[in-house]
């Protein structure tokens, strides 16, 4: 039987790193009323206000129901509101909420923060490095190897 070890998986890594990314946001961000499930959302749309369903899809890269889960409570929570599409009528299109832009801020140091805290001891260059070399392994998977 052929073996694994964790500490040679990119994918076991990447993993566990996404979980502790995810454990230390949430825990700077729960005071501000969000959880780290809505911060791809809200930064997509603090990118560009006003997205689709399907624009944010294809921005955050979740599946449609998990996305429509998380749009729901968004709007539950006061953190987005829901406007008719003026072309689509069955098409909604989703704003940021005045609540939601008071705490864009604290929202946007709070993930900065957890980032530096990541890279703690790592040059910039190192930090650059490693960047590119996530994006690249992103866009490696994305296009499934094909280019």
């Amino acid at each position: 039987m052929s073996k694994l070890p964790r500490r040679e998986s990119f994918g076991y890594q990447v993993n566990h790193l996404g979980r502790l990314f995810a454990r230390a946001l949430d825990r700077k961000i729960q005071p501000l009323g969000v959880s780290t499930g809505q911060m791809p959302t809200l930064l997509a749309l603090f990118e560009q206000d006003g997205l689709s369903q399907k624009e944010l899809i294809a921005r955050v890269q979740v599946e449609q129901p998990t996305l429509a889960n998380t749009l729901n409570r968004m709007e539950r929570d006061g953190l987005v509101q829901r406007e008719s599409d003026d072309q689509d009528k069955r098409s909604s299109r989703f704003f940021l909420t005045e609540k939601a832009r008071d705490i864009q801020s604290p929202l946007i140091a709070s993930a900065r923060a957890i980032n530096a805290l990541a890279v703690t001891g790592f040059a910039e260059q190192e930090q650059q490095q490693l960047l590119d070399l996530l994006t690249r392994m992103i866009g490696n998977l994305q296009t499934g190897g094909h280019t």
